[in-house]
């Protein structure tokens, strides 16, 4: 199946270049309305994606990856997300390596063997039945949310082998090219249309057994990522998009206060009081946020440079830390289009947008209130709802 990962083309920019990704961002912020009329990101950028290492960061450098930390990920995916969070919610998507790990290590490999710039793309839900027979799993079935999928070369759905039993709050995925799925566009929505979360259909395929996994299992690679905890970092490259939208919107409201004069005559948005005291308070309140999370994250990656796994305590910060900057996010992005006035409403404005953009995340399983109360019953020493950690 190997040779149907398509190799990337040109030669990845190191992650450490400035200058293409400032280029690439530029390029992304002239072009958001293309992506909201597309409903996805055109072929070209995701190219581009490849060539700056958003898809070969976390790959190990066994295989030709950058083998970046958490953090180094995540911050890519802020610039890019501050720029346009359909793309940032896209690029996010490089975290596919350490999802793709839980693979038997030759399938694992065979992904990499012709290049560590792969673009995965996934629909878990809902799992559907797939029995087994001869070579593998017959898989058939509707899956929704499928972010990035028109830019994939492989796509997953989820699956519940029927002889096995297993419980759809865990399911396996099965691994298939691209050309082998079905993307009906079904992405009609208010937030985050860019991002191409459309269905994807399978019909009576079969997947060999070695080309499934089970989410968040165990994996045999011995790299530190790879024991960083899947699922909180599935969550963390999402909330980070957050942070992007909601700086983009500070900026966005800086650049218009320093304009001319209402059209009330009303004086400039930079000389309100109001104004200066809330956007001091968006700063505020967004660089808080945003320390949280980094901060947990340099705590667990500098835990695994010592131990073999995260303490259940450490995770549990991952985990609330992401939905705390996810739920700032959207209120400072909102508190930001207050003092807007008018011109905050129009599409053409970006900050209209990235309201929009940064109330989608809430909504996302990952960062749902269901963390607060799993968060809240760790820290009085419960246990936690199964799946959480």
């Amino acid at each position: 199946m190997n040779a149907l990962v398509r190799e990337a083309e040109g030669t990845a920019v190191a992650a450490a270049d400035p200058t293409a990704l400032d280029t690439l961002l530029s390029q992304v912020r002239e072009r958001r309305a293309e992506f909201t009329r597309l409903r996805q990101l055109p072929a070209d950028i995701v190219q581009r994606f490849k060539q700056v290492g958003v898809y070969r960061a976390l790959v190990p450098q066994a295989f030709g990856g950058d083998e970046r930390s958490p953090r180094q990920f995540c911050e890519l995916i802020e610039r890019i997300a501050q720029a346009d969070g359909s793309s940032g919610w896209v690029a996010s998507f490089g975290v596919s390596v350490t999802y793709l790990a839980g693979l038997p290590a030759e399938t694992f490999a065979s992904i990499y063997a012709e290049s560590p710039d792969v673009v995965f793309a996934a629909g878990i839900f809902p799992p559907q039945p797939a029995p087994r027979v001869e070579g593998g799993f017959r898989v058939d079935g509707r899956w929704s949310f499928a972010s990035g999928s028109t830019g994939a070369d492989l796509i997953a759905v989820g699956i519940v082998p029927a002889a096995e039993g297993e419980k759809p709050g865990l399911p396996r995925l099965a691994v298939l090219p691209s050309s082998s799925v079905q993307i009906e566009r079904t992405w009609e929505v208010t937030g985050m249309v860019g991002t191409g979360s459309h269905d994807v259909i399978v019909r009576d395929q079969v997947v060999p057994e070695a080309w499934t996994f089970v989410r968040g299992a165990k994996s045999a690679r011995t790299e530190a990522i790879f024991r960083y905890p899947t699922l909180s970092l599935a969550t963390q490259v999402l909330s980070v998009c957050g942070l992007g939208i909601a700086r983009g919107a500070i900026e966005e409201l800086r650049t218009m206060a320093a304009g001319k004069p209402s059209v009330t005559a009303a004086p400039r948005l930079a000389d309100r009081p109001q104004t200066q005291i809330e956007i001091a308070r968006a700063e505020a309140q967004l660089r808080a946020a945003r320390a949280f999370f980094y901060d947990a994250i340099d705590e667990a990656w500098e835990y695994l440079r010592h131990h073999e796994a995260l303490t259940p305590e450490l995770v549990n910060m991952l985990r609330l830390s992401s939905t705390h900057a996810t739920r700032t996010s959207a209120e400072v992005t909102r508190a930001v289009q207050l003092q807007s006035g008018m011109a905050g409403i129009y599409e053409a404005c970006p900050i209209s947008q990235q309201v929009r953009d940064a109330q989608v995340l809430t909504q996302h399983a990952f960062m749902g209130d269901i963390t607060y109360q799993n968060a809240g019953a760790m820290l009085f020493g419960l246990p936690p709802l199964p799946g959480y950690l």
